[in-house]
């Protein structure tokens, strides 16, 4: 009988570890360039950050603002902390380890926090900085992927509950998360869009 303490599934969770890899070492590179673009520009005053494309598509004033240093420090240097625990979560269910349940609360519950920061940051970039941040889109990308996918992933396998409204819940949104990825994103570019006309900035 399975310890009541851990998510246990029928076969081993290949999908979802590979989506908490991928979505990790993802997040990872951004969290890694933008903190390595933040050095540069600190160590070499004056000069422009690599990924400042245009007025509108740059990161440099991002970086400079405060809403990039929310807490004091550049803002990804969360994520060189924050996506290395996902990475090795998905690393773990890919050997075939089982974790307990409040890991994954813990852990879904600390997706939906960086969502909620995603979230801020995006209103921030658009309407507020005037800017789209190309490392901060792949971790805005990276951030929507692994919380849809994760929240389907937790109420299908019972993190949340084994009610079976719940478990069909998770089955549901499970099999629409590329559609609703998809669907999050395209709002997204089309308020950037019409905020910033930012396919003419390219």
């Amino acid at each position: 009988m399975a310890s009541v303490t851990q998510i246990t599934t029928e076969r081993k969770p290949v999908g979802i570890s590979l989506l908490l890899i991928i979505s990790g070492l993802v997040g990872l590179l951004a969290a890694f360039m933008l903190t390595f673009e933040k050095f540069q520009l600190l160590l070499h005053p004056g000069t422009t950050a690599s990924c400042d494309f245009s007025i509108v598509v740059q990161c440099g004033k991002n970086l400079a603002s405060w809403q990039g240093s929310l807490l004091g420090f550049p803002n990804p240097m969360i994520g060189m902390m924050a996506w290395p625990v996902v990475i090795t979560t998905g690393v773990v269910l890919l050997a075939g380890g089982t974790l307990a349940r409040w890991y994954w609360r813990a852990l879904h519950i600390g997706a939906m926090g960086a969502l909620a920061f995603v979230i801020w940051l995006f209103i921030e970039s658009v309407f507020s900085l005037g800017t789209l941040c190309p490392w901060c889109m792949v971790t805005w990308v990276a951030t929507i992927a692994l919380v849809v996918v994760l929240k389907g992933w937790a109420l299908k396998h019972g993190v949340w509950g084994t009610s079976q409204w719940l478990t069909n819940a998770g089955t549901k949104l499970l099999q629409w998360s590329p559609t609703v990825i998809l669907g999050i994103l395209l709002i997204e570019a089309v308020i950037a869009q019409l905020r910033l006309d930012w396919i003419h900035h390219l």
